[in-house]
């Protein structure tokens, strides 16, 4: 009897590759990568010299609470998110030392004194959905925005887009951007 020697099939190796650099190729340039969203603030500075503690009159406290079903509570009163900006606005624009001369507020004892002493206190629980807060977020920097708005209108006869640097913090300056979070405890 003859050996037969039996040779085993073989598949070129070199044909596969070129195969799969060009599904990675194709993977590649159809997929869409999400681009991740955030915001833009800009943090306080660090306090070098002491007192770090500022004093602050209990009226000019705006409470923002965000429960863990996303609910919304102002002043411990469930709201709607389309609500939260004109109550944000009439808090801060309120006037109740009747020192600003631009502001449209009525006045209240529960609201600011004036808008450099307003302060957005927000909290959330640490079961807050992330999209839930960033509109809460949202609604406060579109109050500032209008405040801001209708400030530059007002007292500097411009519309927002035309102000330039020194006008712009002059309107900072009349609205401060006052926020304070609270850090949440994680069980």
């Amino acid at each position: 009897m003859r050996n037969f020697r039996r040779d085993t099939p073989t598949v070129n190796a070199g044909s596969m590759a070129d195969i799969a650099f060009l599904l990675l190729i194709f993977f590649l340039v159809t997929t869409t990568i999400s681009a991740d969203k955030g915001m833009l603030r800009k943090l306080p500075a660090e306090c070098d010299a002491p007192p770090c503690i500022v004093d602050f009159n209990e009226s000019n406290v705006f409470r923002i609470f965000i429960n863990r079903n996303d609910e919304i509570m102002v002043e411990d009163k469930i709201i709607n998110i389309g609500d939260l900006k004109d109550i944000a606005k009439a808090f801060i624009d309120n006037n109740g030392e009747n020192a600003c001369d631009y502001c449209n507020g009525e006045q209240l004892i529960t609201s600011s004194d004036k808008p450099s002493e307003a302060v957005i206190f927000l909290k959330h629980d640490a079961l807050t959905n992330y999209g839930a807060f960033i509109l809460v977020q949202d609604e406060i920097s579109k109050a500032y925005y209008d405040l801001r708005s209708n400030y530059a209108k007002k007292v500097l006869n411009k519309s927002s887009e035309e102000l330039t640097k020194k006008e712009l913090q002059v309107v900072k300056k009349a609205y401060p951007f006052i926020l304070s979070e609270v850090k949440v405890e994680r069980n």
